[in-house]
Parts: C-alpha cells; structure tokens; sequence
C-alpha cells in the first residue's frame, strides 16, 4: 500500500518521542511504500491534486533511531515524486496547529477518494477549541467573546479563577490562569489576549473558561481514540507550579486507568467524531469534564507505550488497512 504522511520538517522530529514517527514506523515494518511531503508540497495540476513526496521508505526491522537517520538520509537526497493524490491509499494530515485552510481546500475535493486521517472537513470543523461546544453538558463553564468589557465582567462575576485560551493553538501555548484579585494585571491581560487596539470586527475571539482546582493535586488525562473507541491513556502532571498538564510544557505523565465517567465522556464523543471524520484524536479530560479534543496532531502514543508496555501504532496501522479494504466511502 501507498501511505503518505503530510507533516512539519522531519529534521526537527524528536523520533523517540514523537507519535507520528512511530505511525512511519510501523508502516515501514509491515514494508508499505511510505512518502513524506510538506503542506507547501500539495498543489494542482490539470485539475488534479498532485504533491511533490519523498519516498522514505528504507529496510524495515532496525532500532527507530537508526530507522530515523536512514530516513533523514532519504530527506537528503534529490529524487522527488510528483504523485497524484488520489493514487496513494491512505494520508495522514499531521501538521501541528493551526491548520493551513487553503492545504484542505486544496484537498478537500479528492477527501471522498482517499482515505485521509483525519478528514479535512473534520480538522476545520475540530481545528478550534470551540469544537468542544458540540458537548455542553460535559465541559467547564466556557465563553468567548472579544469585547473585553465583556469577558472582564465575566471574570469577575465568575468570582473564582479562570483560564484564558486563544482558540487555536497546541501545547499549552498561551493558556493563562486569571483572577478578579489581580484586576490591573487582568485588565492588560484580557486586552492583550483580545487585541483590543483593532477595531470590533478585526479583534480576537478570545475563550475563558472555568478553572478546574482538581487539576492541582491530580493533573489530567489524556486519553487517544481511535474510531471512537478508548485505544490508550496517560496521566498528566505539572511540574514546578505551572497548572499547565501540557507534555510540552514541561508535565511529567504516569500510567492511568481509565475511569468509569471518563468511559461514558467517550462515548459522548463517538457519533460525532466519526461523523466528523475524526478517526484519531485526543482527548483531555480534568475530573468529570472535558477540556479539549485533539483531532490536528494528537500525540502520546510513545508514552504510553512506554507506560503499559503496548504498541499502540499497530492498532493503527490494523485500522488503516481495514479501511482501505474495506468500503469506508
């Protein structure tokens, strides 16, 4: 099978590490042709979308460090194939956020043809942190708004602590922790946030949502779906007083077991995200409530591999040949 994975530079790719390198993989284990393109790679030509790929496929059953130098090798090389989309079986869209709108217009028309993890109509869709409105009665207290008149007499009505998110982004990046104690600061915080500078219609959106003080003592989970089934968790923890759970800003994770109210948020979730498009996402929950879904990029899988001795690429990779030959249209 031809598989090919649409994605950042993999020279800044940590292999050990990364849930998209261990995907390329086991994709190369099980000896499928394996190509690598960028999102300025896809273009059109004679109304058809074609990208510029790089065959990385190499010898498949070495350690993933030595897979990933050999890998890089092929990076290194000039040989490029201008393929067709829709002659590949499957593509995986693993670009970190925010997603590039004008890459799924241009793969938007050939979505029915290939089978694309995730959907393009499902990463615009679930692209935003507002995609977690489809499921009200599961989230925090949650409101967006960019008057910041608005969202300070939100704060303060609000009276315990809040979290301020701008509405795309990953990793913990710009989510702060706010209080009506801390008025001058709130202040310069909200306008910031909002660019209150631009006038009314060019503002930002901004999203504060109710702080979870559980978050404190016992950290989040992250929990990976495939297909809207449960395929793995891992709990997540902050470290030197940062109440961010985010692997990538700093927090440390431990093996979890999944719980029963964590099962029923999931289920909540399985219509819609397969309706959506959203084979492969990830989840974070803090207590009883959801507080994001992951469905650009999701990571964990190494580490949670690491914790419960599995491999959850496999599971994968078994998904993704199924749908190929199956009827998934």
């Amino acid at each position: 099978m031809k598989i090919a994975f649409l994605m950042d530079n993999l020279r800044q790719i940590n292999p050990v590490l990364e849930t998209t390198s261990y995907l390329m993989y086991e994709c190369n284990q099980r000896e499928h042709t394996v190509f690598f393109l960028e999102p300025h790679d896809v273009y059109i030509r004679k109304n058809q979308v074609v990208a510029r790929m790089r065959n990385i496929s190499v010898k498949p059953n070495l350690r993933i460090e030595d897979y990933w130098q050999l890998l890089i090798e092929c990076l290194n090389k000039d040989d490029l194939i201008f393929e067709t989309i829709t002659d590949l079986d499957a593509l995986f869209l693993r670009k970190d956020p925010p997603i590039i709108y004008q890459l799924m217009e241009f793969l938007g028309p050939v979505s029915d043809k290939i089978f694309m993890v995730n959907d393009t109509m499902g990463q615009i869709k679930g692209n935003s942190k507002v995609y977690a409105l489809n499921f009200p009665d599961i989230i925090p207290e949650t409101h967006i708004s960019r008057d910041p008149s608005r969202i300070k007499k939100i704060v303060d009505n609000f009276g315990g602590d809040m979290v301020i998110k701008p509405l795309q982004g990953h990793g913990g990046h710009g989510v702060i922790k706010v209080s009506n104690r801390d008025q001058e600061n709130l202040n310069s915080l909200i306008n910031y946030y909002i660019n209150s500078s631009k006038p009314y219609p060019e503002r930002r959106p901004t999203l504060v949502q109710e702080y979870l003080d559980i978050v404190k003592h016992d950290g989040d989970v992250r929990i990976l779906l495939l297909n809207g089934e449960i395929l793995g968790a891992m709990g997540r923890k902050s470290l030197h007083g940062d109440f961010r759970t985010n692997v990538h800003a700093g927090a440390k994770v431990f093996k979890h077991e999944i719980t029963h109210k964590e099962r029923e948020i999931c289920e909540v979730l399985k219509d819609q995200l397969i309706k959506d498009g959203l084979y492969f996402v990830g989840i974070d929950i803090i207590g009883d409530k959801l507080v994001e879904i992951n469905c650009v990029s999701p990571g964990g899988i190494p580490r949670i591999n690491q914790l419960d001795n599995v491999k959850l690429e496999t599971r994968v990779i078994d998904f993704i040949e199924q749908q190929i030959k199956g009827p998934w249209k």
